[in-house]
């Protein structure tokens, strides 16, 4: 299948999904979108037991989709950026300290505590993992999907300062998360001789704070050409190039496209890119333009999520394994949240059900699935972690999802779900 083909199979579907949920589930769109594709491609399966020929052609297509390849290297970094424009700075600002500690210690400690609690989990069974590739596991599971957190949290009414904490933590610890994934899949793949403890506080250095002060200078040079000029449909052809040209030479340069798309992002939609750069005009526009781009491609990302159940091979005797590392990605999401919130307390704009609701609003998305997609296929365990990724990616995403209104309504009894 030729990859216009594919494309319009794909945008065809998300539409029709995206109507169903908007005409008769009104579901958060995220959500909606996923269930409809999940229940698709579950009558796909069906379809094996009928025409079996059939059914090997279709999954022989979704195979072909090189699904991490097509969120690393085309839809991350317009889905960042747009998540980041539409994120209010001035706010997240006076949120940094909390963003911060969740987003960089938040990840360090979810990754151990998952890694150390699935090597104890599997070393009585067959599954023979090794503490590196737990770990890697803890990296790839730990960060929160900023896609699924904005798709799903914009349909809720919280506290603000809750909400830019969710939202910002989400924005920042996934590039965090891909640099730490990156450097245990060294140590797994090379052997843990590969790599010094002062060459990995290097690498972490290079990459995210490479990827931060890149995001800068970009997010500054746009603001400066948005600035000299009146032309909306210029303005905005400028923001696409900057996110396209700024990603590919972030991955040049081996530093932090995702943290490099966040902070440009957050520079370009603050309150004075947008009083001194761009005339109401074209900050309409540009506003626009790129929520139209976000949700085409939210849109789009969860078809790919729900069609991926196709070639996921899921073992019926390994059903209690899932279930128990679903809860313990919880209990370690909890657990790196709250030991830190405990200790910096009374620098934290947070109330004491901040924890639970992080926990909670804390969903796991794409990201996870393109990064466990992306390990080698000779490590003989892959599929494993392909799978169990698979399970806790689902939990979080229908049933964190459609029960976060409930618990908001529990801890915030004084808001009302919009």
């Amino acid at each position: 299948m030729d990859l216009f083909t594919l494309i319009t199979l794909l945008i065809v579907a998300s539409a029709f999904f995206a109507y169903l949920n908007t005409r008769w589930l009104k579901l958060p769109d995220a959500i909606g979108i996923m269930v409809l594709s999940l229940s698709f491609s579950t009558l796909l399966l069906g379809l094996n037991a009928i025409h079996p020929a059939w059914f090997t052609s279709i999954r022989q297509t979704v195979a072909a989709i090189d699904f991490g390849r097509v969120l690393f290297d085309g839809m991350l970094s317009f889905l960042l950026f747009a998540g980041a424009l539409h994120t209010d700075a001035s706010k997240l600002r006076g949120e940094r300290r909390s963003v911060i500690l969740f987003a960089f210690v938040g990840i360090l400690l979810s990754t151990a505590l998952v890694g150390t609690g699935l090597y104890f989990l599997t070393r009585h069974t067959d599954l023979n993992l090794s503490f590196p590739l737990c770990l890697l596991f803890g990296a790839l599971i730990s960060p929160t999907d900023p896609i699924a957190v904005l798709g799903i949290l914009t349909k809720f009414k919280i506290p603000d300062n809750v909400k830019l904490n969710i939202v910002g933590e989400s924005l920042f610890n996934d590039g965090v998360g891909v640099v730490v994934f990156a450097t245990i899949y060294r140590i797994v793949i090379n052997g843990v001789d590969s790599i010094s403890t002062g060459e990995i506080a290097l690498l972490f250095l290079e990459e995210a704070g490479g990827g931060i002060v890149f995001g800068l200078a970009l997010g500054y040079g746009m603001f400066w050409i948005l600035r000299s000029i009146n032309h909306y449909q210029t303005e905005v052809i400028i923001t696409v190039a900057g996110v396209m040209g700024g990603y590919l030479l972030a991955q040049k340069l081996h530093i932090s496209g995702p943290l490099a798309m966040v902070v440009a992002g957050l520079l370009v939609g603050g309150h004075h890119a947008r009083q001194d750069a761009m005339s109401q005009l074209t900050e309409e526009y540009v506003d626009k333009f790129w929520e139209l781009i976000d949700g085409i491609l939210n849109a789009l990302l969860f078809v790919l999520i729900g069609i991926e159940l196709l070639i996921i091979d899921f073992h019926l005797t390994q059903w209690t394994i899932y279930l128990l590392v679903v809860l313990l990605v919880l209990v370690a999401r909890y657990l790196s949240i709250l030991l830190p919130f405990s200790l910096a307390r009374r620098w934290l704009n947070l109330d004491a059900s901040a924890p639970l609701m992080l926990t909670w609003g804390g969903l796991r998305g794409g990201l996870s699935i393109a990064m466990a997609l992306s390990i080698d296929d000779s490590l003989p365990q892959k599929a494993f972690i392909v799978t169990v990724t698979y399970a806790v990616v689902l939990f979080s995403v229908i049933v964190q999802g459609l029960t976060m209104e409930r618990l908001i309504r529990r801890l915030y009894p004084t808001d009302e779900a919009s």
